[in-house]
């Protein structure tokens, strides 16, 4: 019996457990996606291949396995780099699947004809084409895999029109083993190095915990959370990892972060770099003299980085229950009390000075004021996005998380635009759970017309801008190209069948929360739109010096 190559991707991505693919339509691809659609995989069209890449992203971080992204050949296919190369910064697992021009007509200047494989290895993690229609199901096997083993990242796939739709015997294909039937070992610290850690440990009197994306795909976060509370050691997280424990733990102290890290006389670091988040590692922002001990599964974090003592090449979860088992054994939480009563007590004074400056009924509405109405309203299991510039600062600094995976936002490689995408990627992750996105104008603009996926595929979700008419806060209205004026992004959401609200005043912004999240439970897209200060500029570190 034959079969063809397109009717084989579709049953081979059935077989990996995918359930849900973004796309938008194109040859060859048009009958590989409907063959996804017939092996019961949900196919959700977007308005720009870009956005795919970036629901596919956000569905692995909600989920915690890969997401499905596919597009036609050529520039459909180089439309999701830019999604691609923000999940390969953010160790994200995605497979990608490129139409491509036929290989039988290769430089012969066919339609949409372009080197993609070359296009695709600087963004992803690997990436291969297809040159044997029978050996499909074998790649998209190895696509999964490469994107998921070690530190997880983006893959993709080039399928030549011609290997798509070619007929081959069913009994020359070869059906990889299920991923779910494969037993394949965490690796763990040796007994010498545990000793090392303790050793650590027990000269401490100033650690913390800096934990990172790692620990969410290694599904560790009862174990960091049993470390935590066995230990009693202070807990930081990148932006990426938040909630891994949620951020009303005893041991979490937000406000005291920077005298944490600068006082912190051993630094464990979990499942994740020491990029700019962390400024690497270095003075001023950590002692020069506080000991480094790196846990990661990945070797170039463990030894090809500088800022490290003590490197261990495991895995975050096998290595954090290893830590709990052995320092109830050898040592005591209490070494750490008087440490967590100062970080404690520098808490306790700033808050009410933090929680003033939230509750400002400034005009025009502080961001500030607007991430404190949000805070108040979700849920603690709400999914939340954010993105933009001033808006994300201000999110991170005064909206908690308390779930992993349920806080998304750019990542290190910063991309604007990510929000509603990621947004749409994890209401179809999880359309049991609430999601909003917290959106800066100017970074809504880039993929706006994604409120249109939404509608169509019936995936509320509850979208609130920060209108503050420009990229970026400018005091002093100085910098190129910054004026987007204000455009009235409601309106805009209403035309294309979403609930839409309007507001200027900060005691309004309960009620169109309220009137929107009603919206949203009754199964409408909804989009608040809020003007807020021009001037508002939200104090953080810079993560990049341009000087000489």
């Amino acid at each position: 019996m034959k079969v063809r190559g397109y009717t084989l991707l579709g049953r081979a991505l059935a077989q990996q457990g995918v359930d849900t693919l973004f796309f938008i339509m194109g040859g060859p691809m048009n009958d590989s996606i409907n063959a996804a659609i017939t092996n019961n995989i949900r196919a959700i069209d977007v308005r720009h291949e870009q956005a795919a890449a970036m629901m596919a992203q956000a569905y692995s971080r909600v989920r915690s396995k890969p997401g499905v992204c596919a597009a036609a050949s050529g520039p459909g296919t180089i439309n999701l780099t830019t999604g691609l190369a923000n999940a390969l910064i953010d160790c994200a697992p995605v497979v990608a699947l490129g139409g491509s021009s036929p290989l039988n007509s290769v430089l012969t200047g066919s339609f949409q004809e372009i080197d993609q494989l070359a296009i695709m290895r600087p963004v992803t993690k690997w990436a291969e084409r297809v040159h044997h229609t029978e050996r499909i199901p074998e790649y998209i096997d190895m696509a999964f895999r490469h994107a998921t083993a070690g530190k997880p990242g983006p893959v993709f796939l080039d399928l030549p029109g011609d290997i798509l739709y070619a007929e081959v015997e069913e009994e020359d294909v070869h059906w990889p083993k299920p991923a779910m039937e494969r037993v394949i070992s965490k690796p763990a610290a040796s007994t010498e190095t545990l000793a090392h850690i303790m050793q650590a440990l027990s000269k401490a009197k100033q650690p913390i915990i800096l934990s990172g994306s790692g620990v969410i795909w290694s599904k560790a976060s009862h174990a960091l959370q049993q470390f935590v509370n066995a230990s009693g050691i202070p807990f930081y997280t990148t932006p990426q990892g938040r909630g891994v424990i949620a951020e009303d733990d005893p041991h979490f102290f937000g406000h005291a972060r920077s005298t944490a890290f600068k006082e912190a006389d051993c630094v464990l670091v979990i499942g994740t770099r020491l990029n700019y988040v962390f400024a690497q590692g270095k003075s001023p922002r950590f002692s020069e003299k506080a000991f480094f001990i790196r846990i990661d599964i990945d070797p170039n974090e463990t030894e090809g980085i500088e800022r490290v003592d003590l490197g261990v090449l495991g895995d975050a979860g096998v290595v954090l229950d290893q830590m709990t088992f052995a320092f109830k054994s050898k040592l005591s939480s209490s070494q750490y009390q008087e440490w967590r009563d100062k970080l404690k007590a520098i808490e306790q004074k700033r808050l009410p000075a933090h929680e003033a400056q939230l509750a400002t009924d400034q005009m025009p509405i502080h961001p500030l004021r607007l991430c404190k109405e949000i805070r108040d309203f979700i849920d603690r299991d709400t999914i939340l996005v954010v993105d933009g510039q001033e808006i994300l600062n201000y999110g991170r600094q005064s909206i908690p998380s308390f779930l992993p995976g349920h806080r998304l936002n750019s990542g290190p490689f910063g991309t604007m635009g990510v929000g509603l995408p990621f947004g749409v990627g994890a209401k179809a992750a999880k359309p049991d759970h609430k999601v909003l996105v917290l959106h800066g104008d100017g970074s809504f603009g880039l993929n706006a017309m994604e409120l249109d996926t939404a509608v169509r595929h019936q995936l509320p979700i509850l979208v609130v801008i920060s209108l503050n008419g420009g990229w970026t806060a400018d005091p002093d209205k100085v910098k190129p190209g910054r004026d987007l004026g204000y455009t009235r992004f409601d309106l805009m959401a209403e035309s294309l069948g979403c609930h839409g609200e309007y507001v200027e005043r900060p005691e309004d912004i309960r009620g169109a929360l309220q009137r929107a999240s009603q919206a949203v439970a009754a199964g409408k897209t909804a989009l608040v739109n809020v003007v807020t200060d021009w001037r508002a500029r939200a104090g953080t570190a810079n993560f990049t010096n341009f000087s000489t």
